[in-house]
């Protein structure tokens, strides 16, 4: 398998699909930059020759003709939403369906719809972006099950693809810098707190170079799940109350 050249990214306007936009464009891979930013859209085309497309990630039925005509052979599920970050108490019935729409419906939808491409192609790579929320207990039921989906799903996509040359990666980061917490809905008071860490956190481009590194690897090789997290994160241990 030669390397992997036409990627779709979804959520390319900002934070971690931004830099992966711009990343592989300097690759010199071709992108389709999927988001709702029109100027951040305008933006990749000038500056880095991205093909974009401005639409919902929900909207699966204007994305999937594009991107089966643009024939990708790479796609990046980065699209996401962190309402329930800080909890389930309080949060809308509305905002809940949204989580579960955008973070786990919408990128098994069009991960579905570019299967029979990729194998007619003989040669595919999906990437999904979870998180660390979604491989341990981290306070966060409903973003946290969400992130856990995606797990499962990549890892039993795996095991459905397996025969095929089409690999699977799940890159799952701990705390990064981006606007992640300032878009996500829920207690104000506890968001903020949350978006305020004090610690050195990762960069987009630190996640960007993990995907490079899961694209670039061997055509033989299938590099399934990265956990990636900054050296002043760790996960674990334990809560006691007394009585």
């Amino acid at each position: 398998m030669s390397m992997l050249t036409k990627a779709v990214i979804t959520g390319a306007t900002s934070g971690i699909g931004f830099e992966l936009a711009k990343a592989l464009t300097h690759s010199g891979r071709e992108v389709l930059a999927l988001g709702r930013n029109t100027e951040q859209l305008k933006k990749l085309a000038s500056e880095f020759g991205c093909h974009t497309l401005c639409a919902d990630i929900r909207d699966d039925k204007a994305i999937i003709p594009e991107m089966l005509s643009f024939k990708p052979d790479i796609l990046i599920n980065n699209a996401g939403i962190g309402h329930g970050i800080d909890g389930l108490d309080g949060l809308d019935v509305s905002l809940i369906q949204e989580a579960i729409d955008i973070n786990v419906s919408s990128p098994i939808k069009l991960t579905a719809a570019l299967l029979d491409s990729m194998k007619e192609q003989a040669r595919g790579h999906i990437v999904n972006i979870g998180s660390v929320a979604g491989l341990h207990t981290l306070y966060s039921s409903l973003y946290g099950a969400t992130k856990s989906a995606i797990h499962l799903f990549s890892q039993n996509l795996r095991a459905e693809l397996h025969g095929t040359p089409i690999r699977v990666t799940e890159i799952c980061p701990g705390r990064v810098s981006t606007g992640f917490f300032q878009a996500a809905t829920g207690n104000e008071e506890r968001l903020k707190a949350l978006g305020h860490s004090g610690i050195k956190e990762l960069t987009p481009t630190d996640i960007a170079d993990a995907v490079l590194y899961a694209l670039s690897a061997p055509a033989h090789v299938n590099i399934a799940t990265i956990e990636i997290m900054p050296v002043d994160q760790a996960v674990g241990g334990m809560k006691l109350n007394r009585p």
